[in-house]
C-alpha cells in the first residue's frame, strides 16, 4: 500500500527546530521518535504521537547526569544518531557518544517516557550511527558506520554488551561520500539496508540495498538514491539520514532530516537540521520516497512565569553538557527563575545557560531581567564559537546593556546605558523578503537578527545581525539555534519569558 497524498502523513517539518537524525518505531498504534542532541542535556528527546500529526515530547533518554558524562566532550561531539526499537516488550535506544571514551551504549525502558536504564557499553562498536535489529533466532545485530570501511555489522549480547562475533563489513554504499546512518529492516520476503550518503550537507542522500538475510549480503538498488534534494529547488534541502517504518494502516513511510534555507538565495539554515516525514511508494520491491514539502505553520505564543522548579521538568529545556536543574545554582521563586554566574561565558564549555530550541524562522524571544546583583541576559547559541546575546548589569542608577556577536573567534560588542527600572531583553529573528525588491536592495544572506531591550517603555535597538553567520552552514555545529537565559557573574533573576513565532 502507498500514500497517494503525502500530506496525509503529517505536517512538515514533523519536528521543527534542532531535531536531526530521527529514528522512529510504531508499537500498538503509537509512534515514538528520538533525535540527536550532541553536547546538550537532557539528551535524546522522546516524542510521542498517535496520528503522525500531533507530537508531544514525553521525556528524554538521558535524563540523569550519571547516564552519560558529557563534560569533557568537545563540540560537535556528544550524542549522535540514535536508533529506537521495540523487542519482546522492551524499548531500546542505541547511540554513540562521539569524541568520548563512552563509545557506543544501549539503554532500555518499559515505557518510552522513562525512566531509561543506565548505559550498557558495547566496545566492539567502534564507529557511529548504530542500528539495532534482531534475527529470526532473536539474536541482536548492531549495524553501524565505521570510518573508511562503510557499513559494518556485529552480533551482540545486549545484556553484557559483549560481541559474540567479529564485526563484518556489509556494504559501502554507492560510492558517495560518508556512508552512514544505517538501518536494517524487513519488508515482505526481503531484508533491506537503508543508508545515508554524501555527507549531511547539500549532497546528502538516502540509498538502499536488499538481501535475503539481515546479515547480508546486500545488493544495491540500481536506481539509487531513493531520496535526495541535491540539485533541486526544493524548500527542504540536505535531505537524508532516514528511518523507514510501517504505519498503523499497513503502509510505509519515512522520517528523515532536512534543513529549511532562508532568504533570497536560500543558502543558510538558522534552525539547523529538522525532522521531516514523507511517503514511500514500493516499486518492484524497492522503496521510493518523495521529497518532503513544507506545511504552513500556525502562530505560536508561549509564556513561562516560573512559579516553581517543576517548570524545569519540562523535557524541552536544554543546557550545555549539564542538566538544567544543576546549572548555575538554578532556583525558582514565585514568578522568577534565578541563575548564578561563576564567571563563565557562552564561549566556555559549561556556561550557566538554560534554553529551548528555536522552532520557527520568524520569532521573538524576550524575558524581563533583574540584574541588580549580577550580570546576565538572553542569547542564541550554536556553539562556543558562534553565539549572540543581549546582556545587562546595574551600575548605580543606570543599567548597562551590551549586545555581543561572537563569530569563529571574532567578537564585537555594542553598548548602551538606560535608567534603572523594568528591563525586558529581546531577540527577534525574521526571514528577509525574497521578491525582486529584496534582490534590488541586496537583501541577501540569512535571517535578520535584532538584539534590543525595552526600558521605560522605549525600545533600544543595540544591534542588527545577518543570520548567515549563525546558521548550520556556517557554524557546522551539527545542532541548531538554541535561545535561552544565562548568567555570567552574580545572581540574576528572570521573569515573564515569552516566545512568539510564526
Amino acid at each position: 500500500m502507498t500514500y497517494s497524498d503525502p500530506a496525509a502523513l503529517g505536517r512538515n517539518p514533523l519536528l521543527p527546530g534542532f531535531n536531526p537524525d530521527p529514528s522512529i518505531v510504531q508499537v500498538d498504534g503509537v509512534y515514538y521518535l528520538v533525535t540527536s542532541t550532541f553536547e546538550y542535556l537532557p539528551g535524546l528527546p522522546v516524542y510521542r504521537s498517535t496520528d503522525l500529526v500531533a507530537w508531544t515530547q514525553v521525556g528524554n533518554v538521558l535524563s540523569r547526569p550519571e547516564q552519560a558524562d558529557l563534560r569533557g566532550v568537545v563540540t560537535p561531539g556528544g550524542v549522535w544518531a540514535p536508533t529506537i526499537r521495540h523487542h519482546e516488550g522492551r524499548y531500546f535506544v542505541i547511540v554513540s557518544v562521539m569524541f568520548s571514551p563512552i563509545g557506543c551504549v544501549v539503554f532500555t525502558a518499559t515505557d518510552p517516557a522513562g525512566p531509561w536504564s543506565e548505559a550498557t557499553s558495547i566496545p566492539a562498536v567502534d564507529g557511529l550511527d548504530p542500528d539495532l535489529e534482531w534475527d529470526d533466532d532473536g539474536k541482536a545485530l548492531v549495524t553501524f558506520a565505521r570510518m573508511g570501511q562503510g557499513i559494518v555489522q556485529v552480533e551482540v549480547d545486549l545484556q553484557t554488551g559483549v560481541a559474540t562475533e567479529s564485526p563484518r563489513r556489509l556494504w559501502s554504499g554507492t560510492g558517495g561520500h560518508a556512508p552512514e546512518g544505517p538501518h536494517v529492516f524487513r519488508h515482505d520476503d526481503h531484508w533491506y539496508l537503508l543508508v545515508a550518503e554524501g555527507g549531511t550537507e547539500r549532497g546528502h542522500a538516502v540509498s538502499i540495498a536488499r538481501g535475503d538475510s539481515c546479515r547480508g549480503p546486500f545488493v544495491g538498488y540500481h536506481g539509487n538514491p531513493v531520496l535526495t534534494a541535491r540539485g533541486t529547488a526544493s524548500p527542504v534541502q540536505n535531505v537524508g539520514h532516514a528511518d523507514l517504518f510501517e504505519t498503523v494502516d499497513g503502509r510505509s513511510a519515512l522520517v528523515c532530516l532536512g534543513v529549511r534555507p532562508a532568504g533570497f538565495t536560500r543558502s543558510f539554515s538558522p534552525l539547523g537540521r529538522e525532522t521531516f516525514i514523507t511517503a514511500i511508494d514500493w516499486r518492484d520491491g524497492w522503496p521510493i520516497a518523495t521529497l518532503p514539502q513544507v506545511s504552513s505553520e500556525e502562530p505560536v505564543h508561549e509564556r513561562y512565569d516560573f512559579h516553581d522548579l517543576a517548570l524545569l521538568d519540562d523535557p524541552g529545556w536544554l543546557s550545555v553538557r549539564r542538566h538544567p536543574k544543576v546549572v548555575g545554582s538554578t532556583s525558582v521563586s514565585p514568578g522568577s527563575l534565578t541563575l548564578v554566574g561563576d564567571g563563565s561565558t557562552l564561549a566556555d564549555p559549561l556556561p550557566a545557560f538554560i534554553g529551548r530550541r528555536q522552532q520557527r524562522l520568524n520569532s521573538r524571544f524576550a524575558a524581563v531581567i533583574d540584574c541588580g546583583q549580577g550580570t546576565g541576559g538572553i542569547a542564541g547559541r550554536h556553539a562556543e564559537s558562534h553565539w549572540f546575546s543581549v546582556e545587562a548589569h546595574t551600575d548605580g542608577e543606570r543599567v548597562h546593556l551590551v549586545a555581543t556577536a561572537a563569530l569563529a573567534g571574532f567578537t564585537h560588542r555594542w553598548d548602551r546605558t538606560v535608567p534603572a527600572g523594568r528591563i525586558e531583553l529581546v531577540i527577534e529573528s525574521a526571514v528577509p523578503a525574497t521578491d525582486a525588491a529584496a534582490m534590488a536592495a541586496l537583501q541577501v544572506g540569512g535571517d535578520r537578527i535584532r538584539l534590543s531591550a525595552v526600558a521605560g517603555g522605549d525600545t533600544v535597538v543595540l544591534a542588527e545581525l545577518d543570520g548567515r553567520y549563525w546558521s548550520f552552514e556556517t557554524t557546522e555545529s551539527f545542532t541548531g539555534r538554541v535561545l535561552g537565559l544565562f548568567a555570567t557573574n552574580g545572581t540574576v533573576h528572570f521573569s515573564g519569558l515569552t516566545i512568539d513565532a510564526h
